[in-house]
């Protein structure tokens, strides 16, 4: 081998090896953050380079503050888990429940969800309140945080599958009666998989519910209100300097106040 392509070749090495060792170096100060969360498009979304529109916003407000943010997209369950007991630094899409502000801490909001029932087209139901769901059957995702009330409901049955497009096929198959999902992220979904079937749902209004989303990070973290802190500051920042309101009219989304 020439003695010139030798030395390119060391040239390469020397970089490879130089590029790990500033991201060992990184990992090992802490400021790179591991975010953990199944596809949840377009907030958290495994076929988007930029990971969807929750990781644009959490990655240009942690910038802010000198942090860098890697994401893995894992099933919502072990995603949970895992920050609760410190496998990943951060929860990127948490809705607030009573029972996970027991072991996680929350952000300040920085986007909402419009959760709402999901029905056959030709199905002539009208949802008028939870009272109106006798008799039913909803698929619901495994590991997902509802509302008290619906949670504590017994007079209609909940399916747990572990993904919002397994429940829509149940239900176009005729084997539960109506799913849940905020109206973004299904369309999103439906559309991605098989966008023939957004011509046979319909969304029910009222929604369940209007649910804030936030980043947590597990209680048992040493460094929990580090990490809030330094996302809450930057959020703050990326409002005022119109970096979120840029990124959310890339997804034709209204920013929250």
């Amino acid at each position: 081998m020439k003695l010139k392509t030798l030395l390119k070749f060391r040239k390469l090495y020397l970089t490879l090896i130089l590029l790990s060792m500033v991201s060992f170096m990184g990992m090992a100060s802490g400021k790179v953050l591991i975010a953990a969360a199944d596809p949840w498009p377009p907030f958290a979304d495994d076929k988007n380079p930029t990971d969807g529109v929750s990781l644009e916003i959490i990655r240009a407000a942690f910038e802010t503050q000198g942090f860098e943010v890697t994401m893995m997209f894992v099933p919502w369950a072990r995603a949970l888990n895992g920050v609760r007991i410190g496998d990943y630094d951060l929860l990127p899409t948490t809705w607030k429940s009573n029972e996970r502000m027991e072991y996680l801490h929350f952000s300040d909001p920085y986007l909402q969800n419009s959760i709402k029932f999901i029905k056959r087209v030709e199905d002539p139901f009208e949802y008028k309140g939870l009272s109106s769901l006798a008799g039913k059957t909803i698929g619901t995702i495994r590991g997902y945080s509802y509302s008290e009330d619906f949670v504590t409901a017994t007079h209609f049955t909940k399916e747990e599958v572990n993904d919002f497009f397994t429940n829509i096929q149940k239900m176009l198959r005729d084997r539960i009666d109506l799913t849940i999902e905020d109206e973004i992220v299904a369309f999103s979904i439906i559309k991605e998989e098989n966008a023939d079937f957004l011509s046979e749902i319909t969304f029910l209004n009222p929604p369940l519910t209007v649910e804030n989303l936030y980043i947590t990070v597990g209680l048992a973290h040493p460094r929990h209100d580090e990490i809030i802190n330094a996302f809450n500051d930057g959020l703050k920042i990326i409002k005022e300097n119109g970096v979120y309101a840029e990124i959310l009219s890339q997804y034709g989304i209204e920013p929250v106040e």
